[in-house]
C-alpha cells in the first residue's frame, strides 16, 4: 500500500521551482524574490540534494545565484510554490509513486495563472521516476499535513470550498485524501489564519497554521496579541487540536508557537508563522523574521527536534508572495 511518509523521514531530495515573471512577482519584487528563494535552496542542500525547476532561458540566471551544487531542469512555469503545483510523494516501501492533484490556481483566483503549473505534478513525477497516481480533487500539498501513521491535518475552507472542490462532501473529500495519501482519519480545522484570504493567499492552508513535528504531536501558531484578529481564531484551533486523537486513538499533544510580535504588513493583518518550517535530513529550516520571537520559536524547535540542526532563513519576502519556506519546498523520500 503507497502511502505519504511524514516530512521528518529521509528524503531522497528536495524539489523547487524558481520564481519567474508574474503576478505575484512584478517588477523588482522579481529580483527580492529570487534571492529570497535562493537562500532557501543553498540551506536545504547543506542538508540534502535540490532540484530547482526554471523556466525556459532561466537556467543561467538560476545558477548564478544557486551555486554549482543544485540540480537545475528546465520546463514552462507560471508561479513558483513547488508544495502546492507540484506532486505529492509516496512509497509503499519499494516503489515511487505520487499523487498528481488538480490545480487551479488556489481556487482560481482571478491574479493566478495556472496553465503550466497545472502539468508541473506529472512532470516532476516523470523525472523523479515515480509512478502517477491523479486525483480530481482539487487540491494542494500545503493544505494537508500528515503523521505518517494515519493522520492528516485538513482545513474546510480549502479542500470543502466552493472555489477548488464545488459540490463535494466532507465524506467524499476523505475518501479521496484516504485512498490517495494511505490515511484513515481527517482532522478538520475550520479555516486558516486571517491575512492568508488576502490577495495573495491560499484561502486556508494549513501549513502556516498546524503541523506534526512526530506521531501524536503537533505545533500550533498561536496569536498572544487580543488586537489580531488570529488571537481568538488560534484559541478555537488548539483547542479543537487537544481535544482531538490520531489514528491511533492517541490524544493529541500540542506545542503553540507564539506569532512574531509584528501586526500587520503592508495595511493587511500580518499571517507570518514559524508552522511553516521545512524538514530536511539532517535540518530544520524555519522561518524568521527579523523579530524579537525568532530566537524563542528556534528554541522550542530545538527541543523538539534535538537531533536536527535548526537554520532560520528570513522568509518576510516569502510571506510577501503568499506562502513560506514550507510552501516553495518539496520532499521526495527514500525508497527502501
Amino acid at each position: 500500500m503507497f502511502r505519504m511518509p511524514p516530512e521528518w523521514a529521509p528524503h531522497e531530495r528536495t524539489w523547487m521551482a524558481w520564481p519567474g515573471p508574474n503576478p505575484t512577482f512584478d517588477g523588482a519584487g522579481l529580483a527580492e524574490a529570487r534571492a529570497a528563494w535562493a537562500a532557501v535552496a543553498r540551506t536545504v542542500r547543506r542538508f540534502e540534494p535540490v532540484t530547482m525547476v526554471t523556466g525556459p532561458g532561466q537556467a543561467d540566471g538560476a545558477r548564478a545565484q544557486l551555486g554549482p551544487d543544485i540540480d537545475l531542469v528546465e520546463r514552462e512555469l507560471d508561479d513558483a510554490w513547488m508544495r502546492d503545483i507540484g506532486p505529492t510523494f509516496l512509497t509503499d516501501g519499494t516503489e515511487l509513486a505520487a499523487v498528481d492533484w488538480t490545480f487551479n490556481g488556489w481556487g482560481a483566483q482571478e491574479w493566478a495563472r495556472w496553465e503550466h503549473d497545472a502539468k508541473i505534478g506529472a512532470i516532476v513525477c516523470d523525472l523523479a521516476g515515480a509512478r502517477i497516481q491523479p486525483s480530481g480533487l482539487v487540491n494542494e500539498g500545503g493544505a494537508i499535513h500528515v503523521d505518517g501513521e494515519g493522520t492528516v491535518l485538513l482545513t474546510e475552507t480549502v479542500q470543502l470550498g466552493p472555489e477548488r472542490n464545488p459540490g463535494w462532501t466532507r465524506e467524499r473529500v476523505e475518501q479521496e485524501i484516504h485512498t490517495q495519501l494511505g490515511t484513515t482519519r481527517a482532522i478538520w480545522l475550520p479555516r486558516g489564519l486571517t491575512g492568508d484570504y488576502g490577495q495573495f493567499g491560499t484561502r486556508g492552508h494549513v501549513d502556516i497554521v498546524a503541523a506534526f513535528v512526530r506521531p501524536g504531536v503537533v505545533v500550533a501558531h498561536s496569536q498572544p496579541d487580543p488586537a489580531h484578529p488570529d488571537h481568538e481564531l488560534c484559541r478555537r484551533i488548539v483547542d479543537l487540536l487537544r481535544s482531538e486523537r490520531d489514528a491511533g486513538g492517541r490524544p493529541l499533544e500540542v506545542v503553540e508557537v507564539p506569532a512574531p510580535t509584528v501586526l500587520r504588513t503592508d495595511g493587511e493583518w500580518a499571517d507570518y508563522s514559524y508552522i511553516n518550517h521545512y524538514l530536511c535530513n539532517g535540518g530544520v529550516v524555519l522561518c524568521s523574521f527579523d523579530d524579537p520571537r525568532d530566537e524563542e520559536a528556534a528554541e522550542i524547535f530545538r527541543g523538539l527536534f534535538p537531533d536536527r540542526e535548526v537554520v532560520q532563513v528570513d522568509a518576510r519576502t516569502i510571506f510577501a508572495g503568499g506562502g513560506g519556506i514550507h510552501c516553495i519546498t518539496q520532499q521526495q523520500p527514500v525508497v527502501g
